[in-house]
């Protein structure tokens, strides 16, 4: 699944051709993906200015100057087609400009979503309303980190990846977070002292400013909007490398917890 360095790299690809722009025409090839898409879309985004796009959490957004944003979610295997030659079947959603650029959400497996909400009302949409602070952003600290995980004793790899304390984060980027910080996945979230989550933190942080900059991690079908791949899963250092060799000279692992992989280094991960 898309995670959040690849929906921020998605929404950055579709910056240049969106922002500012004004809707020509929606077309909208089939009512659902993995929900049924509003069926006033088109009426309400064409003719619209596209005044901002950005992202919360796994979500992608899109504001307008009518005071709406368009809120859509890449699922397992959606992406965003920048100018296609041709539509392909499972191109869902058609967005043209007046510009003459052409956008097209294609989504083979249709597990993604699109929404439209009233710009003032997207904090409180549901998915969003008890998200946690976004990773990236000032609120998403060492302190932040201590208040929650105070007393817990569940593990810290479980905890990251709980959208209520921290927005965004997936497996992959957890993981590669623990290892860059020297932190075992099984440590329990209220055990950690505070230059441990400062290290946690810092490491949260480079990896996903690197993972953006490398354009996300390339799995199964995930490709940036101009169909560039994310190349930054040639700079994992434990995931999906169990059995091979860790920089520190021991050996990455895996375990299963929580219907997910956790791969980590049992000698440099305390």
């Amino acid at each position: 699944m898309p995670e959040l360095p690849e929906v921020e790299t998605t929404v950055r690809g579709l910056t240049p051709a969106l922002h500012g722009q004004r809707i020509a025409r929606v077309q909208l090839r089939r009512p659902d993906l993995r929900r049924a898409m509003p069926v006033d879309l088109g009426q309400r985004l064409t003719g619209a200015t596209v005044t901002a796009l950005g992202r919360r959490a796994k979500y992608g957004l899109i504001d307008t100057d009518r005071g709406d944003t368009m809120i859509f979610h890449l699922g397992m295997s959606g992406r965003w087609r920048i100018d296609p030659s041709e539509l392909l079947t499972h191109d869902h959603l058609v967005i043209e400009t007046e510009a003459g650029r052409r956008l097209a959400l294609n989504d083979a497996r249709r597990f993604g979503s699109v929404d439209l909400m009233p710009t003032a009302d997207v904090g409180a949409w549901p998915p969003f309303a008890a998200l946690g602070p976004e990773p990236l952003g000032p609120h998403f600290t060492a302190d932040h980190l201590r208040q929650v995980l105070a007393g817990r004793v569940a593990s810290i790899k479980l905890l990251l990846l709980d959208q209520r304390i921290v927005a965004g984060l997936g497996n992959i980027y957890v993981c590669e977070a623990l290892h860059e910080s020297r932190i075992s996945p099984k440590r329990s979230g209220g055990s950690l002292t505070r230059p441990q989550l400062q290290r946690l933190v810092a490491a949260v942080h480079g990896v996903l400013e690197s993972a953006i900059e490398a354009g996300g991690s390339t799995l199964r079908d995930y490709v940036q909007p101009d169909g560039e791949l994310g190349y930054f899963s040639k700079q994992f250092k434990v995931y999906g490398r169990e059995g091979e060799p860790c920089d520190c000279g021991g050996t990455v692992a895996r375990y299963a917890e929580g219907g997910r992989s956790t791969f980590w280094c049992p000698k440099c991960q305390k």
